[in-house]
Formats: structure tokens, C-alpha cells, sequence
């Protein structure tokens, strides 16, 4: 969940589950797993969609269907996001039960390239040709059409994927013209067994990107797997490049702004007891300097619960 940012709304979303009802009974629910693979990955199917003209929403639906929002053993240990087996490929390959005891599926270098193979899969196999000629805003065509052409055997494929776009408000992807290249360009370049939970969730505050730190998180790791230097990440974040991160710290993945978003131009921070100014300028994405200069504040200042900052 962000740290900023429409902070009220976000906490009446969590109060309510969205059900969506299939046929047969089965049920999507909303859920911030899902919503965090979303953020992370929907500039990437854009993109796909920009360039081989598969519907943003279909390729999103069809990540979080078959990798279980990035969570499954074929996405965590082969970056493999849609279950695309070993067919035609002479690449790495790993052995998983499916439909069958241990077969052989795709292990790719990185999510993006996972992305990118499946665009080619589709484009490439004449049994999914007649799907590119339906508009690309069609998506319960190119769900129903995937299902008919093979692409999983589950009967309710089709309803699935429907639902999951319903669910989300996937389809607004699919009038995209153009995308975030920073995010696509930063997807860590390898996430196989990172973490126990898997690659870092890139999220936005203020007009930037950030995530937050895990156990055993340095700059140096962060930079290697965001392909950006480790000093430069330190610098982003007003720390030295040795220092130590810890377990939350928030770690942002370019320059922060002089002030907050707008929607605190009337909101100031009210102090908690354990912030620091440094604690109160990341989660609002600013630098340390600006918020003492706002506040008219000299550097040895000391903060106490109940003050009241300005953050824009």
C-alpha cells in the first residue's frame, strides 16, 4: 500500500472485498496482491500491447491467472509468468506438474522477457492468428478466443480472465498510447528467488517510484537489480552508499521532489511518536533539506509528537 496518495481512499477500499461471480460459482475477489503485480507490471503490457497489439488487459489477466499474481513456483524460480511450456524452445527449461507429472516449461532471465516471449508465442502460432484480427479493446473476444484455441484446458479460462479485467478495470490499459518507460526500463533484471516473497513491488509516491526495503537489502543489491548505480540510490535517498538499510526502510528509485503532492497543500503532517524528519520526508517523497527550510527549522531541531509539519 502507498505511503501517500489518496491515503483516505485507499483505506475505505480495504473495509470492502469485491466479489465477482463466475459461472459455476467460482469467484474473483479484489485483493492488494494482485493490485501490486498490476502496478508493477502494467506499463510492461502496454507496452506488449503497443507493439504486437495484444490487449493490455488480456496479457495482465492472463500474469496474474497463470503466476498467481507473480507468487508461483514457475514465476519465483523461472520468471516464467504464463505457464508457456517447453515447445519449439532452446532455452533454460525447468520441470513442473501441470497438467501432466513434471513437465517442461520455459525459464526465462527476467519477468520482461517473460512478457515479451509470450507477445511472440501468440503472434507467431497460426491457431491464434484469427485473435489479431478482433479490435484490441475486445477483450471477452480474445478471452474466448484464447480458450477456444487451445491456450489452457480449464473450461472456464475464458470467464476467468473476464472477470479478472472486470474485477480490476483492466480494459482501461487498452486505450493506452503510450507508457511508462522508466518503470519497464527498471524492472529488476532477474527475479528468481530474491526474496521469499519474490521481486520488490515498484510503487509511486509523489511522482516517483520507490519500494521497500527487505532483510538484507543494501544499496548495492537494490542497484543491481533495478540496473541503476547503488551510489546514485543512496544519493536519491540522502544516505551514504554503506549505510545499512533496514527491513520497511522506503528506498526511492529516482530524485526526490522539494515538496508533496498537491493533495497535502492543506494537510500538514501531524508528528508520531518514532518519526524522524527524515522518516516524515521519504514518506512523502521529499528531500530532507526542503522540509527544514519550509518549516523555517534549523537542522538540530528536535521533534516531538503532536508538532505539525508543512510537506508541500
Amino acid at each position: 500500500m502507498s505511503f501517500c496518495l489518496k491515503n483516505k481512499i485507499s483505506a475505505i477500499v480495504f473495509v470492502f472485498v469485491f466479489v465477482f461471480v463466475l459461472p459455476g460459482g467460482a469467484q474473483v475477489r479484489w485483493n492488494q496482491t494482485y493490485q501490486n503485480y498490476i502496478d508493477q507490471y502494467k506499463d510492461v503490457a502496454i507496452d506488449q500491447m503497443l507493439h504486437y497489439n495484444i490487449p493490455a488487459s488480456i496479457t495482465l489477466a492472463q500474469g496474474l491467472l497463470e503466476s498467481g499474481a507473480g507468487r508461483s513456483d514457475l514465476a519465483t524460480k523461472g520468471n516464467n509468468h504464463f505457464g508457456i511450456k517447453c515447445h519449439d524452445w532452446t532455452g533454460k527449461t525447468m520441470h513442473h506438474d501441470d497438467d501432466a507429472r513434471q513437465e517442461c516449461f520455459r525459464v526465462y532471465d527476467s519477468a520482461l522477457q517473460s512478457y515479451e516471449d509470450h507477445s511472440k508465442f501468440l503472434h507467431g502460432k497460426q491457431r491464434y492468428a484469427s485473435l489479431f484480427q478482433l479490435d484490441r479493446t475486445d477483450y471477452k473476444g480474445w478471452a474466448h478466443g484464447l480458450k477456444a484455441a487451445g491456450y489452457a484446458t480449464n473450461p472456464q479460462y475464458a470467464y476467468m480472465l473476464i472477470n479478472i479485467i472486470e474485477c480490476y478495470n483492466l480494459a482501461q490499459y487498452d486505450k493506452a498510447t503510450n507508457y511508462d518507460k522508466f518503470i519497464v526500463e527498471h524492472l529488476p533484471k532477474n527475479t528468481i528467488a530474491t526474496t521469499n516473497d519474490g521481486s520488490h513491488v515498484i510503487k509511486m509516491c509523489n511522482k516517483n517510484y520507490y519500494v521497500i526495503a527487505h532483510k538484507g537489502d543494501t544499496f548495492r543489491t537494490l542497484g543491481e537489480e533495478f540496473d541503476i548505480s547503488y551510489r546514485k540510490l543512496a544519493k536519491y535517498n540522502e544516505r551514504n552508499k554503506k549505510d545499512v538499510l533496514h527491513e520497511g526502510d522506503i528506498v526511492y528509485l529516482k530524485k526526490k521532489r522539494s515538496k508533496a503532492d498537491k493533495s497535502f497543500k492543506h494537510k500538514p503532517h501531524v508528528v508520531k511518536a518514532g518519526e524522524s524528519m527524515y522518516t516524515i520526508a521519504q514518506k512523502y517523497g521529499i528531500t530532507l533539506k526542503s522540509l527544514y527550510k519550509k518549516n523555517g527549522l534549523p537542522y538540530d531541531y528536535q521533534l516531538h509528537p503532536g508538532a505539525t509539519l508543512r510537506v508541500y
